[in-house]
């Protein structure tokens, strides 16, 4: 396998805490990076670095970690515009809106499907993001939440079953019976297709005790449990997310103080999605207090055609840092290794020996720019396992 060298790079972002400066991103200053194959093999010092086939003159800009955007819902057909609009005139978001998406996305095909969900990835990539988790939860029968997740599957590895999105229409009338439905059939269709298992616990969609034995039958048939919890409300969602082990209690905006001691003492990563409350006028989560109580963040798109429909990681980090109490490393980090850490990998989200490959070159010298300059296109280059993408 041939080898490149990255060099001349005015701040490197590895997220090893031993290198650099260390501090949790692991700083190195005028550095380089060395791939082989797939894979990081040597960072350090440019001045240092060792003789390669080839090599990339950084020419005094920063490089970070492919960004890690570990909560998208991408399987889907048609858009929301006139509820968006509605929205931002007054209405409040509501969960019931996801509806109109689920008439869309059964009327879909295939085809139409699988090029929606590559069209929003590559958008994804030109800026930055090289891992993703998909989920299905717009189909609600069990061949639409199967082939949602066979398409997904086509995309990426981290694929999740979302069948408990809320109740589907077809059971309004008899939501214990659609909990069967999810937990029986559907889960069987859905398992050999799927990693992890969500469910949105909140008002309008299902309680605790639904929430409960939707994840443990998840459990029970492999998937790991993820959930999305305490969005609209205080609920809960995040303690049953600790108590099971879930890898991530996805929004946490509405958190009691036993909430955030439950978040800060447990795995569990509490993955903030600041693109739904810039979409949705809704109250910012706290990053700042989850972080004091040592809980691990991430930040992630929640890319989906209702209440975040943006694919921009660098925009979400310009919003942690504006809105929810972020510094710009913390951001940086949630959005590289902390949404590693809600997938529950080791070898994405870091730039050490042994990871693979997923380099992000900024047009700046800093990794700060993405949040000193909110809006501005910083991605210059991105390596996704090796290869130059964007």
């Amino acid at each position: 396998m041939t080898t490149t060298a990255v060099t001349h790079i005015a701040s490197l972002v590895t997220n090893d805490p031993s290198l650099g400066n260390g501090t949790p991103l692991g700083l190195i200053q005028d550095a380089a990076v060395v791939i082989e194959g797939d894979r990081i093999v040597w960072t350090g010092e440019s001045s240092k670095a060792p003789a390669t086939d080839n090599v990339l003159d950084a020419a005094g800009r920063a490089v970070i970690p492919g960004f890690v955007d570990s909560h998208s819902h991408l399987v889907f057909a048609g858009d929301r515009t006139q509820e968006f609009n509605a929205r931002m005139s007054g209405q409040p978001y509501r969960a019931g809106g996801i509806r109109t998406t689920v008439a869309a996305t059964r009327a879909a095909t295939d085809e139409e499907l699988s090029a929606n969900v590559a069209r929003y990835l590559a958008e994804a990539l030109r800026q930055g993001t090289t891992t993703f988790e998909t989920k299905s939860g717009y189909g609600l029968t069990v061949e639409d939440e199967a082939r949602a997740l066979r398409i997904a599957g086509r995309h990426t590895d981290e694929v999740t079953y979302l069948g408990a999105h809320i109740v589907s229409p077809d059971y309004a009338d008899d939501p214990a019976g659609y909990v069967d439905l999810v937990t029986g059939p559907m889960l069987e269709a859905c398992a050999p297709h799927a990693r992890w298992i969500d469910v949105f616990c909140e008002q309008g969609a299902f309680d605790g005790d639904q929430a409960r034995a939707i994840l443990t039958a998840g459990l029970a048939r492999g998937l790991h449990p993820r959930i999305h919890a305490n969005q609209l409300s205080y609920g809960p969602g995040v303690q049953l997310a600790v108590e099971l082990d879930a890898a991530s209690a996805d929004h946490c905006t509405h958190l009691t103080d036993a909430d955030v001691d439950a978040l800060g003492q447990g795995n569990t990563v509490a993955t903030l999605l600041p693109g739904a409350e810039f979409s949705t006028r809704a109250t910012w989560p706290d990053a700042r207090r989850l972080l004091d109580a040592g809980a691990t963040v991430a930040l992630s798109t929640d890319c989906n055609p209702g209440s975040s429909f943006t694919s921009s990681m660098p925009f979400c980090v310009a919003l942690a840092v504006r809105d929810m109490g972020m510094t710009p490393d913390e951001a940086i980090w949630s959005a590289t290794a902390g949404g590693a850490a809600a997938l529950r990998r080791t070898d994405i989200g870091r730039i050490v020996p042994g990871a693979h490959a997923d380099l992000v070159l900024l047009d700046a010298p800093s990794h700060v720019h993405l949040a000193y300059r909110p809006g501005v296109p910083l991605v210059s280059a991105v390596w996704r396992s090796g290869e130059r993408v964007a």
